[in-house]
């Protein structure tokens, strides 16, 4: 193709071409027209690297792993950011569920997994004591999982059959104390931050109750709904709408302040323990070494969509309050939350079930 087109291009443009003599005679505006669009070429070449690295993201398929059954809280997050994220990567993400060990075995194949952007976890609170519950764990949470971001928090709640007796937490415990063998209460399983809520107000109120762990919120629900067991305690995510349906009756929430969807429901705090707080918590994780730029990019992504006003009603809706931290308070938050709640776990000698 060539033609008179391509020899008269500046000479800065085709180096070692020479044009013909014609081309040569450049005006002074000519010459500076040149100039200026040489500069912005050189301008836009040394600037690409940086721009491709800025926005390259890992080819293929994305994964979520979901360690804990479909159907879930940390499930319903995932499916509810799937969509927004897609379109701001550009990529397809695969939800998989691998539930077992209170979220541990996901963690695991996390852990294991090439540390390339293309998979991520999200952890529920179990997360900061499975390193006690379970001490062989095949992997270690600090080094081999790096923080992404806190997605969430919610309170727990501390409800009952609507046919029983008492009204309040404190008529709770002294009923408690009155019946011989005390209460039972479900909770979503061992070292849940629900069942180490109920040991600290078991010892600081002398309130005698025993503990049924189950496999999942849904039986215990269906169990305190139907009078089974004495009581139940799980976040506001899995038991508002039982309550909205007056199904159970709230007695006391374990956040450091009322929770805007349960505003009458009094804190541990307002009910005479001062020092008690508990926050059921929602995380994500990537695999340890994954290079800080890539967590980065996805956390800026995650935050933008938890943010858009559709997902954040829906979230709150289900009674969990937005974080979208960034990766270093998700860092500091779980040291904390593991070396409050690992020192129940070891104060009690718990374990998991099997371990």
């Amino acid at each position: 193709m060539g033609g008179a087109g391509d020899a008269c291009m500046p000479s800065w443009a085709t180096p070692r071409t020479v044009g013909p003599k014609s081309c040569s005679r450049s005006s002074p505006r000519e010459k500076h027209m040149g100039q200026l669009t040489r500069r912005a070429v050189l301008a836009g070449a040394l600037a690409t690297p940086f721009v491709a690295r800025a926005e390259d993201w890992p080819a293929g398929q994305m994964k979520f792993i979901i360690p804990f059954p479909a159907g879930g809280t940390l499930d319903a997050i995932a499916r509810l950011v799937q969509p927004g994220l897609q379109q701001r990567l550009g990529t397809t993400i695969i939800i998989e569920n691998r539930p077992g060990a209170a979220g541990s075995i996901g963690a695991a194949a996390v852990a294991k997994s090439p540390p390339d952007g293309r998979t991520w976890l999200f952890v529920f609170d179990t997360h900061a004591t499975n390193p006690v519950t379970q001490p062989s764990l095949p992997y270690n949470s600090e080094t081999d999982l790096d923080p992404v971001m806190l997605v969430g928090t919610a309170p727990n709640i501390i409800a009952c059959q609507p046919s029983r007796p008492y009204q309040t937490l404190a008529e709770l415990i002294a009923a408690s104390k009155a019946k011989q063998g005390g209460f039972a209460f479900a909770s979503a399983g061992t070292a849940s931050l629900g069942h180490l809520t109920m040991l600290l107000l078991a010892k600081r109120s002398g309130a005698q109750w025993s503990h049924v762990a189950y496999k999942g919120a849904a039986p215990a629900v269906n169990d305190a709904i139907a009078g089974h067991i004495d009581l139940i305690i799980a976040a506001t995510t899995v038991l508002n709408s039982q309550i909205d349906a007056k199904l159970l009756r709230p007695l006391a929430q374990t956040g450091a302040t009322r929770h805007p969807t349960l505003p009458d429901v009094p804190t541990l705090a307002e009910s005479g323990f001062p020092d008690l707080v508990a926050t059921p918590w929602w995380g994500l994780y990537a695999p340890g070494k994954t290079p800080k730029q890539i967590i980065a990019r996805f956390n800026t992504e995650m935050r933008a969509v938890l943010k858009d006003a559709s997902v954040t009603g829906r979230i709150n809706a289900m009674g969990l309050t937005v974080a979208a931290s960034d990766p270093d308070y998700m860092r500091n938050f779980y040291a904390e939350q593991a070396h409050i709640w690992g020192q129940v776990v070891r104060d009690n000698g718990l374990q998991a079930e099997g371990g």
